[in-house]
């Protein structure tokens, strides 16, 4: 079965905690009637904590201009903005640009 999940996003300054992923599901779900998984947060070299999560490929469209009240943002937005250079080498090889 294909993966529906391919659109990464990232929320700036925001931390869940490995406890907290169920309910962050939840509140995604509730708040943008939309299907995410977490993928994991990362600190920048800033010290600012990153939030990531994928989007199911059915809700893209919905969650498209929502999403910026909250300043959750593409990952291909942060990457072709020259943003990833704020974020650790690991990192950046796991993420790619994807476009």
């Amino acid at each position: 079965m294909k993966n529906k999940f391919n659109q990464l996003c990232v929320w700036p300054g925001t931390i869940v905690g490995q406890d907290q992923i169920e309910k962050f599901n939840k509140f995604m779900k509730k708040e943008f009637k939309i299907r995410v998984k977490y993928v994991e947060e990362v600190v920048l070299k800033t010290g600012r904590n990153d939030l990531l999560f994928y989007i199911h490929d059915d809700d893209v469209m919905k969650f498209a201009v929502p999403r910026f009240e909250y300043g959750i943002r593409w990952w291909e937005d942060v990457y072709f903005n020259n943003q990833q250079k704020e974020y650790p080498k690991e990192f950046i090889k796991r993420y790619p640009k994807t476009w």
